[in-house]
């Protein structure tokens, strides 16, 4: 996924950009990154590997090592940035949240009009944000550049831009899938004191200097924000388009556990727990309104791996997860439990989960999804991006329950109330071992959010782009 941070000052800003980018490194596990402009030294970047160590220990010498009025910084999972770019349009810093979905179409384009060529990374690979880089760069002005970019791109990509003025660029992706915030309503700037501003619109772009901001291109009528800002990624005291992360949580847990009610299900039922840390609120949510006392039958060990997906080898992920799980066994011996998740992806960490609930004396396991299936592989983010949609559990499922025609009927199996919904939900109990297994309803998941259905992004659930 990843998340960036930027701010302009009449004083020096490493610091504010510095604790501004640590705060996003929940979204992101492989690059950090910052990028900074001072009147006497002009651009200067610093990147490093934080794949096993946390963002602040690989940058805690950057007050030495780096000084300016303007910067940016960036969290990613993928590429190396900021980048720093010489072009006609001058030098700049430049990163991007998001991903270039046609990438090679783009670079095979590029290479045979132009005859230029691109730095390689390993395995011949591009990085996104040169390529990025790259289209902004065709165009006479940054405007320009930056609109024909996000035209040309299948994907997404929010833009921010360190010039070497000092002032700072933004420019969130076109259809606004992803959050852009000016000021303190995001929850890295609130935490460094920033007053509000708002949130950038649809494909809006903003120039930002110390004397305020203008608008350099207003934002388009339509946007699909992605739905699972709520459900998983997003922080829980942030904000996106009015609507907070954590009360849309409990809301969206309240909502299933009224469907459980009215279907019967999961009586018996003597503590729920969330699936640590984004489905904890969608179980005190469905507590809340299920009146089951909420409690937490295990304790993440956290000090040491702070985030089970942070190895790059899922083997390695899945040892880590485990190796989390604290047992408190006085919740679990012969006790009805039911978990919420905020999404099942893959599954096999579920699966490990619900045999450590087992092998500490739990009686049954009931597991929520806070979301409905995830049936596609998202192709506007990087979240639930695979290799192949065969590693979605769903998808899975349906082909090992009917074969390729079972893709035809994708809205029967997403749907819990025929029986094609229901064979998949008692698959998955069996072979993870659950006690019974429900998702929420997209339905359920829209009137959480409390947005118009046609403002969200749910492809990864229905394939409507």
């Amino acid at each position: 996924m990843g998340g960036f941070f930027g701010a302009v000052s009449r004083r020096d800003a490493i610091s504010d950009v510095f604790f501004g980018t640590d705060y996003h490194s929940h979204l992101g596990t492989r690059r950090g990154g910052m990028a900074a402009w001072d009147p006497e030294i002009g651009l200067q970047r610093d990147i490093h590997n934080i794949e096993n160590s946390p963002f602040r220990t690989k940058f805690e010498h950057i007050y030495d090592d780096m000084k300016g009025t303007s910067a940016i910084g960036c969290i990613s999972d993928y590429d190396p940035q900021p980048l720093l770019i010489r072009s006609h349009l001058g030098t700049y810093a430049v990163c991007i949240i998001g991903v270039v979905t046609n990438a090679q179409a783009i670079i095979r384009d590029y290479l045979s009009r132009t005859g230029d060529h691109f730095d390689a990374m390993t395995g011949g690979a591009v990085n996104s944000t040169e390529l990025v880089a790259a289209l902004i760069n065709q165009k006479s002005d940054f405007v320009e550049g930056i609109r024909f970019a996000q035209e040309k791109i299948v994907g997404t990509a929010s833009i921010l831009i360190l010039r070497d003025d000092g002032s700072i660029i933004a420019a969130r992706d076109k259809l606004g899938r992803l959050p852009v915030v000016l000021g303190k309503c995001a929850f890295a700037m609130e935490k460094l004191g920033y007053e509000k501003d708002r949130e950038l619109g649809p494909g809006e772009i903003v120039s930002v200097t110390p004397d305020g901001t203008e608008q350099l291109a207003a934002p388009g009528k339509k946007m699909r924000i992605c739905s699972f800002l709520w459900t998983y990624y997003g922080y829980p005291n942030s904000s996106y388009e009015g609507v907070n992360v954590e009360t849309m949580r409990y809301r969206n847990g309240e909502i299933m556990a009224e469907n459980d009610r009215e279907a019967g299900n999961a009586e018996g039922v003597d503590y729920v727990s969330g699936v640590p840390d984004s489905g904890t609120p969608h179980a005190i949510g469905y507590a809340n309104r299920s009146h089951i006392p909420f409690a937490r039958p295990f304790i993440k060990y956290t000090p040491t791996w702070s985030r089970s997906f942070m190895p790059t080898r899922q083997n390695e992920r899945n040892k880590v997860a485990k190796m989390k799980q604290i047992p408190v066994t006085e919740l679990i011996k012969d006790k009805n439990l039911l978990f919420v998740d905020d999404s099942i992806v893959r599954g096999t960490q579920l699966r490990e989960t619900v045999e450590f609930l087992y092998d500490n004396g739990a009686e049954s396991v009931h597991m929520r999804s806070a979301c409905p299936p995830i049936m596609y592989a998202c192709k506007y983010l990087n979240f639930s991006r695979s290799n192949s949609e065969m590693e979605l559990i769903a998808r899975r499922t349906i082909m090992e329950l009917e074969g390729e025609e079972g893709f035809e009927h994708i809205d029967e199996y997403s749907d819990g109330r025929t029986e094609r919904g229901r064979r998949l939900r008692t698959y998955i109990a069996e072979k993870l071992n659950f006690s019974s297994l429900e998702f929420q309803t997209l339905e359920g998941v829209v009137r959480a959010i409390g947005l118009p259905e046609c403002d969200l992004c749910t492809y990864c659930w229905n394939g409507k782009e």
